[in-house]
């Protein structure tokens, strides 16, 4: 599938960016070219995977030119450069839009130019009903990839993306942090025990990925199934792994958060197709002249519901506990912790 073929993955600094690239490296692919802005990540990938296969270039989604520069000889495009963290975003809510808009638009458009046969944009739960600038900026990023998608022969470049939950572990995420608080001794801090998340580790966001690349049509958005917990049960879980005795702490709701999040929209979850483990939801293919769409209406929307962290499978304490385990992260802390107490002990 991608054997002698170059890759380019925006923001492969990133959590996401590391997990394809390492999928990838050892394959019969043939070069991947990661771009992003930060060369001080840059230069620890190269001096910790020394391949010549990896190849490194220094820009921002945000500038055309820059990002074309990348895309000379490129067979496909996956897009994971974003601003991603909604307090961030919600304080500069321009900057969410020149990254997460204007550089999707930027990545789109120099692709169609440079002859780029696929190009994968990664969205995020947040972007479906979005109450924050994180997610209404990656909302127009789908809208924006949808309708570009629409502007060319998809034999030529297609386009089409990915919508997922929480990926655990993941920079800025909520288990580092928990793990931090346990190793530190500070109370663990929980916005809203009933708050659900979707659990997704970073090898099933890329699987996702790789599931797009396979199936979707142009202008698809591609969902995997997942199931969520509430944040208390995670906390709790991740206190049972540790062997912790620490506090959990009941904070309230931050600025910009919800009580859960949803992967399809009621809407979507209409015309959306089941393939088992995944949905397909196709691009609306109407233009202009939608008198007839309009007219007509669709009874159908008081007849089904969206797909959200609430009503997905939703895992207790011990099935937390084994998909935690699932992680590298949380293994190697786990060990470590493990290892410092029994030292501790030793010593007194």
């Amino acid at each position: 599938m991608f054997k002698n073929k170059t890759l380019l993955i925006t923001g492969g600094t990133g959590s996401f960016g590391n997990a394809v690239m390492k999928g990838f490296l050892n394959t019969d692919i043939k070069e991947i070219r990661i771009f992003s802005r930060d060369e001080k990540k840059q230069d620890d990938m190269r001096k910790l995977y020394k391949n010549e296969k990896l190849k490194f270039y220094i820009g921002d989604v945000r500038d055309l030119a820059s990002v074309k520069n990348a895309m000379h000889g490129i067979d496909y495009i996956f897009h994971a450069a974003a601003l991603k963290q909604v307090p961030s975003c919600e304080f500069f809510p321009l900057e969410a839009v020149k990254t997460n808009v204007i550089g999707t638009d930027n990545v789109i458009t120099g692709a169609i130019e440079m002859g780029v046969k696929k190009v994968i944009c990664l969205s995020t739960d947040k972007a479906a009903y979005p109450i924050n600038a994180m997610g209404i900026s990656k909302a127009m990023m789908e809208k924006v990839f949808v309708a570009k998608s629409k502007t060319v022969d998809s034999d030529k470049t297609l386009i089409c993306g990915t919508r997922y939950g929480n990926v655990m572990a993941s920079r800025g995420s909520v288990i580092p942090l928990f793990v931090e608080q346990i190793k530190s001794g500070q109370p663990i801090t929980v916005t809203d025990p009933n708050m659900t998340r979707f659990l997704m580790s970073l090898e099933e966001a890329v699987e996702l990925v790789i599931f797009a690349f396979q199936h979707a049509e142009a202008g698809d958005i591609m969902v995997q199934k997942a199931p969520a917990s509430t944040i208390g049960d995670l906390a709790q879980a991740l206190k049972e792994l540790f062997n912790a005795k620490n506090e959990i702490k009941i904070i309230g709701t931050r600025h910009g958060e919800k009580l859960y999040e949803t992967l399809l929209t009621t809407e979507e979850h209409i015309v959306s197709e089941d393939l088992g483990g995944f949905f397909r939801v196709p691009a609306d293919k109407r233009d202009l002249n939608y008198d007839k769409y309009f007219v007509e209406g669709n009874e159908q929307l008081q007849q089904n519901e969206d797909y959200n962290s609430h009503n997905t499978e939703r895992l207790n304490i011990e099935e937390i506990k084994q998909k935690l385990l699932s992680l590298d992260y949380i293994r190697e802390e786990i060990r470590n912790w493990t290892k410092k107490v029994s030292e501790l002990e030793e010593v007194r």
